[in-house]
Parts: structure tokens; C-alpha cells; sequence
């Protein structure tokens, strides 16, 4: 069983005395990108725009990335992007920090991600993650796994990307719990690729904490934090593909969890 990986993580400073000023500038461009969402949607999340192209992609995933990307970026996030994410279908699984690790991933590819169903519920990103197809999962209740898995599977032999955070929560940005293996049987069922995906909100190589979640803290609490922050990165790593092993997908769970500790140096497993 792998255990926990302490990660470099960044203290938050005692005091910010311009946060009032970084409201004063996001606030208005979060409000116009927002207003922006509904007609945007009502175009691009449609039958019809999903077979218009523009240039390699479709209308569809090109809006949903700019629009992904532009949210990021007004929070302060500067992308950073290693590697590249593999075409076609394919199971991204990801270390799972906070809530705008959904929207990094889209900035780069839309995905089908698999998430809490409290995400349903959120203002604004849940209605942003249901257009965007996201499939809710109930945690703790095995019928809802079973049909998400089937979800994802069918998925998948359509030729869709989709997203999996394997430890099944999202963490504080201090270490990475252990990866789940079950998820990683609809990668064999639908005899697809695995690329882990490795994610870092911070500076100089370290996870800030100011990011996560704090403990028992609510979504708009989060929110409204994130929004006030220091600009910082946000770093994707598309890391090599792991090797399908139908015996042990166990296997499959820890060396998709080591290439995503290895690669944001956090340690040895």
C-alpha cells in the first residue's frame, strides 16, 4: 500500500494588504466573464456546434477552453503546461488539489471529469461542470460507482477523453493519498491509454497553501480566498502514458500516483 507523500508546500504570509485591490480588479472581470457563460453556452454546448470545426477541434471544445482558460487566468493563475495530452480516448487521472483543477484540465483539453455530486450543487461551477458533461458520482455508495464506471466506459469506446482524480477527494496540497485501482478498470474495459496528469498551484516548485480547501471550509468561502490571492502558477504535467496490465490494475494506480509524485518533487514513494 503506498503512504502518504509529504509535498513542498509554501506558507501562506501572516498578512495581505492588497487583497482589497486584487478584488477591486477581479471582481469586475469575473462578473463580464460570467455574463458571458449562459449565451456562450446556449451556442457552444449544443448537437450543432459540436460538428462545426475550428481548425483541429470543434467550436464546441474550442469555447470550452478559451472560456476555461480566461476563468484561470482571472484569478491570478498563470498556465504553465509540460508535455502533452494524449489524442483521442483516453483516462487522464490527476492528483486532486481544488476545485479550478477541472478548469485548468479544460484550458488545455475539454474532458469528461468524474466528480462528487456536490459539485451539482455549487453556484455557477456546478452548473458550468453539468454543460460541460461532467458525470457526478455519490461518494460512499457502491450503485453510484457501478454506474459511473459504465458511464465512463461507454465514454470512452465513444472516443471521449475523460478525468479521474484517483484518491477521491481533493486534499489540503501537503501530500498524495493513495490512488484508488478500481477506476482504472474502465481504462482496461475500454482498452484505452492511462495519462497521469500532474497538478501545482504555487511558485518556485511548491504548492501554496492557500489554495486548497481549508478544513470544513464551504465552496464560496474557497472562492472568494482564491480570488483575493497573489498571482502564482498553475502548473500542468502531462506525464508518459502507464503501461495497461489487465492482471494488476492495482499496478496501473501506483505508477500513475509515483510519475505524478516524481514529477512534482515531492519525494521518494
Amino acid at each position: 500500500m503506498n503512504r502518504l507523500v509529504e509535498s513542498p508546500v509554501a506558507v501562506a504570509p501572516p498578512s495581505d494588504r492588497v487583497r482589497a485591490v486584487r478584488y477591486a480588479w477581479r471582481i469586475p472581470q469575473l462578473l463580464l466573464h460570467a455574463l458571458i457563460a449562459l449565451p456562450l453556452a446556449l451556442v457552444a454546448l449544443n448537437p450543432l456546434a459540436a460538428r462545426v470545426r475550428v481548425g483541429r477541434t470543434t467550436f464546441e471544445k474550442a469555447m470550452i477552453r478559451w472560456w476555461s482558460g480566461r476563468l484561470v487566468r482571472i484569478f491570478g493563475l498563470r498556465i504553465r503546461r509540460v508535455g502533452e495530452p494524449l489524442p483521442g480516448a483516453v483516462l487522464y487521472v490527476a492528483n486532486h488539489i481544488s476545485w479550478l483543477d477541472i478548469e485548468l484540465m479544460h484550458s488545455q483539453r475539454p474532458v469528461s471529469f468524474v466528480a462528487k455530486s456536490e459539485i451539482a450543487g455549487w453556484p455557477f461551477v456546478g452548473w458550468l461542470a453539468s454543460q460541460a458533461g461532467t458525470i457526478f458520482h455519490r461518494r460512499g455508495n457502491t450503485d453510484s460507482l457501478n454506474a459511473v464506471m459504465a458511464q465512463v466506459v461507454a465514454r470512452l469506446r465513444a472516443g471521449e477523453p475523460v478525468g479521474v482524480f484517483p484518491e477521491g477527494g481533493s486534499g489540503h496540497g501537503d501530500r498524495i493519498g493513495t490512488f484508488h485501482a478500481r477506476i482504472f478498470q474502465t481504462a482496461l474495459d475500454a482498452d484505452v491509454a492511462v495519462q497521469p496528469v500532474a497538478l501545482r498551484y504555487g511558485r518556485d516548485g511548491r504548492q501554496d497553501a492557500r489554495v486548497p480547501f481549508g478544513r470544513k471550509e464551504s465552496f464560496f468561502t474557497n472562492f472568494l480566498r482564491v480570488l483575493g490571492n497573489p498571482a502564482m502558477d498553475a502548473e500542468i504535467h502531462f506525464l508518459e502514458a502507464v503501461p495497461k496490465t489487465p492482471e494488476a490494475r492495482r499496478r496501473m494506480a501506483e505508477l500513475s500516483r509515483a510519475r505524478i509524485v516524481q514529477a512534482l518533487g515531492y519525494g521518494d514513494d
